[in-house]
Formats: C-alpha cells, structure tokens, sequence
C-alpha cells in the first residue's frame, strides 16, 4: 500500500502554504513514532492527509482571531497540533491525561518549535473553568458526555467545537437536553471543506451560556 503520508498533496500549498513544511514534519513523526508507539494505527499512515491532517486543519476556519484554545483528549495532537501549526496566532493546550501520550505530545512540540502549544497532562475535569475561549475535541466521547467535560471549560460566549461523523445530526438531537443543562446556547452543525476535501469534516459547534464557565475572559482573556 503507497504510503502518501510521505508525499504532501498539492492541496496543502493550496489551503495552508506557510503550515505545508511544519505539517509534513508532523505527518512524518505520525507516520512513524506515532505508529510505533500504538498512536495511530499502520491502516491510517495512507490516509494521514486526507483523514486525519486536512480533516483536523479546516477547522481552524471556525475559530476567532487570537483564542486560547484547549484540545481535550488529544491524542496524538488531534486537533491540536495542526491548529497551531495552521494558525501561530492561537495559545493551544494539548490535554492528555496518558503519560505515553504527553511524552509523544512533548516531543512532536520541541521537534515542531511550536512556540504556541503547551502540552497539559491532566483530564478535562480537573482543569480550571472558564479558562479557554474554545475547547476542541475529535473522536473522544459521545457529544452528551463530551459536553460534560468540554462546556466548563469555555468562557461565558466561548465555543466548544467537537469534530464528529456521520451520526453527529442524531447525536445532537439525542443530546439537547444534557447540552441546555450545561448551558449551551446555540448548537450547529457545519460542514467544512466540502467543496476541497475528499472527506469533508463534520463540526458540531455549541455556544457556552453563563452556566457552562461563568466568566467573560478565558486564560489568555483579551
């Protein structure tokens, strides 16, 4: 099987020309000390661009000048890598209660020089709330229980985006009691990069309420 995570697609100088070498850094070390260490599956090197990179990179779109951005559960830097690699105007916590995770996470970073990501060692529910304008998330939990540990973390007006697939329009549906409790006050879907991506990705975007984190300036409050 190719292996295309060696080969970065012409649609990344396209969308990202200042991210594509920082990227293809990053896509490498998936590809490889990711693989090794049980962080990505060998079946997903092929696709690293198209369903893991790009996929994660386009949501940037959704996300305000200047943010301070928490990834939950990231991973292997799940969103949270690409982000900061795609917008150096972001301060993004990489939240990972895994140590062989976060060591994985330190190590991309000083590989990276990623200047703006922290890699935070904890679970979401032991952070501060109210501490980030945006809390980010992908294939972590199902959405009820994924607000639970997302929406405190959002300042009062803050975004919780969680990438989701195809089940994401039920899941929200199945979910609009729990997210009004939090204190949710506007839920979306959108669809992002469907006129450039194979895939597109899939974003349920929710608005935090006073209830969910309670103050108007996150961390890095502006």
């Amino acid at each position: 099987m190719k292996d295309v995570s060696r080969e970065t697609p012409p649609l990344v100088d396209k969308l990202f020309p200042r991210a594509a070498v920082p990227l293809s850094v990053y896509a490498e070390l998936l590809a490889t000390e990711g693989t090794l260490r049980g962080l990505i599956g060998p079946r997903e090197v092929p696709r690293l661009w198209d369903r893991h990179l790009l996929n994660c990179a386009v949501v940037e779109r959704l996300i305000p000048e200047e943010s301070s951005v928490a990834d939950v559960g990231t991973g292997a830097g799940l969103p949270g890598i690409v982000l900061a690699i795609v917008r150096p105007d972001l301060q993004v916590d990489l939240i990972e209660p895994l140590l062989r995770r976060t060591t994985f996470l330190e190590e991309a970073v000083d590989t990276l020089q990623l200047e703006n990501a922290t890699v935070v060692r904890a679970r979401a529910e032991d952070l501060p709330p109210a501490s980030y304008d945006v809390v980010t998330s992908r294939a972590v939990a199902p959405l009820a229980k994924l607000a639970r540990w997302c929406l405190p973390l959002c300042v009062e007006g803050g975004l919780m985006l969680a990438i989701k697939g195809a089940s994401a329009e039920e899941e929200l549906d199945a979910s609009e009691r729990d997210l009004m409790k939090l204190g949710a006050e506007l839920c979306h879907i959108h669809q992002l990069g469907g006129d450039e991506l194979a895939n597109p990705t899939t974003v349920v975007s929710i608005v935090a309420g006073r209830a969910a984190g309670g103050s108007r300036h996150g961390r890095h409050g502006r």
